[in-house]
């Protein structure tokens, strides 16, 4: 028996398709998982050789496929589809954006907030949105929504970080696809906004199999998350207390180590390598061992005598040679900028997705580049040796 959010929800849905202001609607959490399901169905309008249809994208494991319909037709198969096939829908219109999430039992629950998107294109290659709905229950126990879904004054920083980091990983995953099972460490998860949402968008609205551990050393921030999981039925979400460097699990698919202070990182990387993790995706801070070792040359003296130039070159050197020793392991590296500055101070990123392929020369580069700028020694070559 269909209830009332579930009604109001679709009946939103056909006002936005019909009334063109429709942007896009997604369904996810899969209620049997399997190869021949799709792990969630993206929607959107289109314009096809000058007819306005309904595209609707079935996004596999291995695979995506499209097709258009009608918008009547192709407003009932998506009915269907989360009638009997996916536990949530997510609507994102020109005029509200709404979320149901139903239970095993057949309970519908309906969150709310302020529309995103300022208009509606019908195009047909309409770029892709990634968005992590607000109406998440986690969202809210986690402070960053009110109880209206909507999201606060405080959190809006956070939510942005949030959207980014989801962005980055769903890029990162369908570039190198993890495999079934897989293992994701976040190591130092705090107070578990990443994490939350990480696990939400990959087996909720991607349908991976996959099982997170968040790895934090504050008992109270891992009492904490454990109850917001099992408030949210997470099952394969778990947290561990425990230090970066004592964490040992069997197997390790994917490493995650945002702002873990000066060699934290290092060792969370030493750890990605060992375990051979497929990717890696670190935001160091605090970067004071290289600083710590550096004996300025001479001819950089004038650039590098001041305090606040030496440490900001400090932390380039580092997350250079971070790089280098990654990809003399057989990684690709990538270094770019997470958030904004206004955001956070900690906006540099390393992501390395494991190739195989060992680069000739860097190690050699790695020792060049000591040298020119009087590094003594580098936590992570010390731990690869």
């Amino acid at each position: 028996m269909l209830t009332e959010p579930f009604e109001r929800f679709w009946n939103t849905v056909r006002r936005a398709t019909h009334n063109a202001r429709l942007v896009k609607l997604t369904l996810s959490k899969p209620r049997r998982k399997g190869p021949a399901t799709p792990r969630n169905l993206y929607a959107r309008p289109v314009e096809v050789k000058g007819e306005q249809l309904l595209q609707v994208t079935h996004r596999y494991h291995d695979r995506e496929e499209a097709k258009n319909y009608p918008y009547e037709d192709g407003l009932t198969y998506l009915r269907g589809q989360l009638e009997e096939t996916y536990y949530n829908g997510d609507l994102f219109s020109l005029d509200e954006q709404l979320s149901v999430m139903q239970s095993r039992k057949g309970n519908a629950r309906l969150t709310e907030q302020p529309p995103q998107h300022r208009e509606a294109a019908a195009e047909h290659n309409r770029e892709k949105h990634r968005d992590v709905p607000a109406g998440r229950p986690y969202l809210h126990a986690l402070g960053i929504t009110n109880d209206k879904g909507e999201v606060t004054g405080a959190g809006r920083r956070k939510f942005r970080q949030i959207n980014k980091f989801v962005e980055i990983v769903d890029g990162l995953v369908r570039a190198h696809p993890l495999p079934p099972g897989a293992h994701i460490v976040d190591m130092g998860s705090g107070s578990g906004y990443l994490t939350f949402a990480l696990y939400d968008h990959l087996a909720n609205t991607l349908g991976l199999d996959v099982h997170v551990t968040g790895v934090e050393l504050r008992t109270a921030l891992v009492e904490k998350c454990r109850r917001i999981a099992a408030e949210n039925a997470f099952g394969n979400l778990s947290f561990e207390e425990g230090y970066i460097d004592s964490y040992r699990p069997e197997r390790i698919d994917m490493l995650i180590a945002l702002h873990a202070c000066d060699t934290a990182t290092d060792d969370a990387l030493y750890r990605g390598v060992r375990a051979g993790a497929e990717i890696m995706i670190v935001a160091p801070c605090c970067q004071k061992q290289v600083r710590r070792d550096m004996v300025v040359p001479a001819e950089l003296k004038p650039l590098l005598g001041h305090g606040i130039l030496l440490e900001r070159q400090a932390a380039m050197v580092t997350d250079g040679l971070r790089a280098l020793y990654l990809e003399a392991e057989g990684y690709d590296t990538k270094l770019f900028e997470f958030i904004a500055l206004e955001h956070t101070a900690k906006n540099v990123m390393i992501t390395a997705v494991r190739t195989g392929i060992k680069r000739a020369g860097a190690r050699e580069q790695a020792e060049t580049l000591k040298q020119r700028f009087g590094v003594g020694r580098h936590h992570l070559e010390e731990l690869l040796k």
